[in-house]
């Protein structure tokens, strides 16, 4: 068996380290949005695969038997590809989804289901925190009147596509203290985040709650009909058992 990882999240990396661990044939693959990924310690390939006829290409000349989609809640549309295209070549597939967010008491937030919402509760004159990544970051262009801070990993490669938004480049993870230290710094006044979940970013919500800040929180696309796993432990059972 040779199990293809589409990877790009911490449990992908989780995952990853076990198959290593357990000397699984397996190959990581990863869309190529960060510049310098960490190592996988697995063969990893980078970018798309050429679309789905390229992508079923690739399962055959590398002798694929499984794939587990370990890829972030919002690629939701390459894991409804995948999970499509593994169906009708009967190759086994499981996506590991980590549970989403939810409120607790404390928090500020309005849920919308996407960035262009975000206009219609954020007032204007706001300070705004973007922690959405730099791709879709036009889907805010009708923030203005707004001061904009869009946090992403790699320096970017060309200017701010709108005039009244920066970029802030940081690699997480971040404590909850570096948070509410750089949201005040910053004179944040809205925090903008996709319900990611997962206990690695959450510290950015923590710090929210602790400074009083709304949040407007991107709620999930719909994901695949297809076997799910919640956790690196069920995702390596599935592994095993395939």
């Amino acid at each position: 068996m040779t199990l293809l990882l589409l990877a790009g999240t911490g449990e992908a990396q989780q995952v990853a380290r076990l198959l290593v661990a357990e000397g699984r044939p397996a190959i990581a693959s990863l869309a190529g949005a960060t510049r310098a990924p960490r190592a996988m310690g697995l063969p990893t390939r980078i970018g798309g695969f050429g679309g789905e006829d390229g992508f079923l290409r690739y399962l055959t000349e590398a002798g694929i038997t499984a794939v587990l989609d370990a890829t972030h809640p919002f690629a939701s549309r390459i894991s409804e590809r995948t999970a499509r295209l593994c169906a009708d070549k009967a190759v086994p597939y499981c996506q590991l989804l980590r549970p989403e967010w939810v409120p607790g008491a404390g928090d500020r937030w309005t849920i919308i289901a996407a960035e262009e919402e975000a206009a219609t509760h954020i007032p204007e004159g706001a300070t705004v925190f973007l922690a959405t990544g730099r791709q879709g970051v036009t889907r805010f262009a009708n923030l203005d009147g707004r001061r904009l801070i869009c946090r992403v990993v790699d320096p970017p490669e060309a200017p701010f596509p709108m005039a009244n938004g920066t970029y802030l480049v940081g690699r997480p993870p971040f404590s909850e203290a570096e948070e509410i230290a750089l949201f005040t710094r910053l004179g944040i006044d809205w925090l903008v985040v996709k319900n990611a979940g997962g206990a690695a970013s959450e510290s950015k919500l923590a710090a929210a709650r602790a400074l009083n800040l709304p949040v407007a929180m991107i709620a999930r696309p719909p994901q695949p009909k297809a076997p799910r796993v919640a956790t690196v432990a069920a995702a390596m059972e599935w592994v095993r058992n395939i």
